[in-house]
């Protein structure tokens, strides 16, 4: 039996990228767009797809709540997976099959082969921070296996139902884009099973501030420096 995947599309003021990504995403599965408070016509555009499920926050509440209220939508409806993606056109719709196809695991992760006009630094943090946070992930004197992911801020990510309760359940710590990393951590030490496919990555814009990399520095200080886990009986693969 096929499957029931969500497209779960978090989006800020993208009234330029909604629409072709709406169009693109829909042959591929249903898709919920979470608008965050956007002050352009990101959700005038949205409502004009009925077949669209469009959640709307009055305040805007950044990346951890846009994609955990997806989440809540898709639990709530029974969907066995939900796909995340960037509103911006970083990510391809067309590469949707990768996820979909995956084998059932709780989670898989995209890793970024092609990236397209992407700086050198921004390649550059990425590889440091999957280096830092693949020695994060095992607590020291853990029995976990050693992470050794390729790839773990890209936000190309197909959850399974288990692993979106598994986040709904916990009070997280994130504010932005170490969201990311926080539900790898739980999903890893929770020992759900991580799988990765490869993917293209088309760099736009650039979200990165000091105050993202100083949050991000906190949640890998925490994960260093805590246990958090939740017990479940299933083990972890690469």
């Amino acid at each position: 039996m096929k499957k029931k995947t969500l497209v779960v599309i978090p989006a800020y003021n993208e009234e330029k990228n909604i629409a072709e990504l709406i169009r693109r995403t829909l042959p591929y599965g249903d898709v919920c767009v979470v608008n965050d408070a956007s002050v352009d016509g990101t959700e005038k555009i949205v409502r004009a797809f009925a077949e669209v499920k469009c959640i709307t926050h009055l305040k805007n509440t950044h990346i951890p709540q846009t994609v955990l209220d997806g989440m809540r939508y898709a639990v709530d409806n029974r969907y066995n997976y939900i796909i995340t993606m960037d509103a911006g056109l970083s990510h391809k719709p067309e590469e949707l099959p990768l996820f979909i196809d995956a084998p059932d695991c709780d989670l898989v992760l995209g890793y970024r082969v092609m990236r397209e006009n992407t700086p050198l630094y921004r390649k550059i943090l990425s590889r440091l921070g999957t280096m830092l946070i693949n020695f994060a992930l095992r607590p020291i004197g853990s029995k976990l296996p050693p992470a050794r992911f390729r790839d773990v801020t890209s936000g190309f990510r197909r959850y399974s139902f288990k692993a979106a309760e598994l986040l709904l359940s916990r009070e997280l710590k994130s504010k932005s884009f170490d969201f990311l990393t926080e539900a790898l951590m739980i999903i890893y030490r929770g020992r759900l099973s991580i799988q990765e496919v490869p993917v293209s990555y088309a760099f736009s814009n650039s979200s990165l501030r000091m105050k993202v990399v100083m949050q991000s520095l906190h949640m890998l200080l925490d994960m260093l420096l805590t246990k958090r886990k939740q017990n479940i009986g299933v083990n972890s693969q690469n």
